[in-house]
């Protein structure tokens, strides 16, 4: 339902924004490199805790602008 100023502004900003995410990840997983982590946590683990609690920070955006 939008027409083609949008849908390019639309596409811009979701590439704009899923570089975001790609860029910050990466800084906590460099970090997360040099962090002492407990064994049991290492690897995937502590990839999928960050991941659900970066996602949870941006889910409080949602109410933002209504």
């Amino acid at each position: 339902g939008y027409n083609f100023l949008q849908t390019v502004v639309f596409s811009f900003a979701s590439a704009v924004g899923y570089g975001f995410a790609l860029i910050l990840f990466t800084g906590i997983r460099e970090q997360m490199e040099v962090s002492s982590i407990p064994d049991f946590m290492k690897g995937t683990a502590i990839g999928l805790l960050t991941a659900g609690l970066i996602s949870l920070s941006f889910f409080g955006f949602a109410g933002i602008g209504e």
